[in-house]
């Protein structure tokens, strides 16, 4: 059962989604890596030395008692540092003394989760997500990694874009991402690709049947920044604050950091956290925290005045783009951090009127890499491609509209829909011109739908055969000029024909009109 793979590596936690072909997508929980509660794998690794030849991952590091070393053994924190240049890192971690690199560490992680995915899957498309200020350095590592991987495509997507389709937001829409991750808070300004006479998001092929699309003159595709601010500041820095006040002060020791993290985690769900701590000597005690403690913890330790700070400065980055407030159309928090009710009640106070999306903080970003590279598989690809002749106002010309290129997947999934006007006073039909065009001599990759496709593409605009007889469809009343008069969408059914259901917008209560108009090849 082929199928696409996301992983959207975080610096905190890595998720890992699957979608069959035609099926809707799942989460994978990964033994041993993945928590025992949950499909979250914990983006840690263990290694004595280089030579490791499998380190402990994910949930492994934390049942060994080893997720809050001080040693180099320990890789965390090294998804932010992947392909950027040196001194172009955050600098919460130094990385001097550290078996493997950032970018080792990461693919050390990605590998070891993909041989643990279940092997009647057998995905061969895999598609990872990079922050947008780390997108071309991230691009880089993923195609040496593409090397090493036994798959045969490849896809990269910024990670705002991925998030906002994994919640339902629309092509087009100017996104404020409240990214609250183990280290780090990020908040984004972004405008999504796509709207209205725009093509949408997809994601960005690096290899296709296992030949590397470096040399490929695709565009970088990903979402525009209009604002961006950060702080190097996250979530274990909160489970530090909640041990030392469960502690009573002093450095925490690591079994009651875990603890801490524990208890927080419950408050995103209840109001009230319990758990039992066993310390150094053997002596257990139970520890206790609610939702309003934590608000005066988070309070005491300047964490909203910073937030406050975070969002002024993003929020004035948009407008001196053009883009105020009344112009954002959704808040998206992700990162299990923006789960707690506190963070929550932050956004709503500061962005009220905003709608906030945040159903599904922790697992978007992978959900929205998987609908931004389809999970189907091409049954078939047009040889040619069929177009309609449409007449040019600004040129007083007939001119060729492409509705399906040479290399279209069929049957289509989504109509192609158009809107026809009249082109002059008491015109009493249109007539439908459809031709085939010719496949040229020039083969390169292009994309459909988000699927790579391999099709001939000449220089310049292509040549069209006429069909033989056109489609002539009369209009009572008559219409007028550049008044929008028919609603035509085309599609490509399961025999490779061409069919297309006509509304007259003179008669919206009228049963649409369907016809078959040809084979295309």
């Amino acid at each position: 059962m082929q199928g696409t793979v996301a992983i959207d590596l975080g610096s905190s936690t890595t998720v890992v989604a699957y979608q069959p072909p035609g099926g809707a997508p799942q989460l994978l929980q990964l033994d041993p890596y993945s928590l025992s509660d949950g499909f979250v794998v914990p983006s840690l690794l263990w290694l004595a030395d280089r030579a490791s030849p499998r380190p402990l991952l994910g949930r492994q590091v934390l049942e060994a008692g080893l997720a809050d070393s001080d040693g180099p053994q320990l890789q965390r924190d090294f998804k932010r540092r992947i392909g950027l240049p040196p001194g172009g890192a955050p600098t919460d971690r130094d990385d001097r003394g550290l078996p493997l690199s950032p970018e080792e560490s990461g693919e050390r992680l990605v590998a070891q989760l993909w041989q643990a995915i279940p092997a009647e899957l057998q995905p061969d498309r895999l598609v990872l997500t990079a922050p947008i200020d780390g997108y071309a350095g991230y691009r880089r590592w993923l195609l040496q990694l593409g090397e090493q991987l036994p798959v045969h495509e490849l896809a990269l997507v910024d990670e705002p874009t991925a998030a906002a389709i994994g919640c339902g937001l629309a092509p087009g829409s100017t996104v404020l991402v409240v990214d609250l991750g183990g280290g780090t808070i990020d908040l984004s300004l972004v405008q999504l690709q796509g709207g209205e006479g725009r093509a949408a998001p997809i994601a960005q092929l690096l290899r296709l049947g296992g030949r590397s699309l470096e040399t490929s003159r695709q565009a970088q595709r990903c979402a525009r920044v209009l604002g961006k601010a950060g702080l190097a500041l996250g979530g274990r820095d909160l489970d530090h604050w909640i041990a030392a006040h469960l502690a009573g002060g002093g450095p925490p020791c690591g079994s009651l950091l875990m603890q801490a993290e524990a208890l927080k985690c419950q408050l995103s769900v209840q109001q009230q956290a319990m758990t039992v701590w066993t310390d150094q000597h053997g002596i257990s005690r139970e520890l206790q925290l609610d939702r309003d403690t934590l608000q005066q913890l988070l309070h005491s330790h300047g964490l909203w005045q910073q937030l406050d700070a975070l969002l002024e400065r993003v929020l004035a980055q948009g407008r001196a783009a053009g883009v105020g407030l009344e112009r954002i159309d959704a808040v998206l928090p992700v990162g299990g951090t923006s789960r707690l009710s506190a963070i929550q009640a932050w956004l709503e106070q500061r962005l009220g009127p905003i709608p906030l999306h945040n159903a599904r903080p922790v697992e978007a970003v992978a959900l929205g890499a998987l609908a931004l590279t389809p999970g189907v598989q091409v049954r078939d690809v047009l040889n040619r491609g069929v177009s309609l002749r449409c007449w040019d106002r600004r040129s007083q010309a007939h001119r060729w509209h492409p509705l399906f290129v040479p290399g279209q997947s069929w049957p289509t999934e989504q109509p192609l829909e158009m809107v026809l006007a009249c082109s002059r006073d008491g015109q009493d039909a249109l007539e439908l011109v459809l031709g085939e065009s010719d496949p040229g001599q020039r083969a390169e990759v292009v994309y459909v739908d988000g699927l790579p496709v391999l099709r001939q593409r000449p220089a310049g605009e292509p040549d069209v055969t006429p069909w033989t007889l056109p489609m002539t469809l009369p209009l009572v009343p008559a219409g007028r000029q550049g008044v929008d008069r028919l609603r035509l969408r085309f599609a490509i059914d399961g025999h490779s024909w061409l069919t297309v259901e006509i509304e007259d917008l003179d008669h919206p209560g009228d049963p649409l009109s369907r016809h078959r108009l040809g084979p295309v090849r």
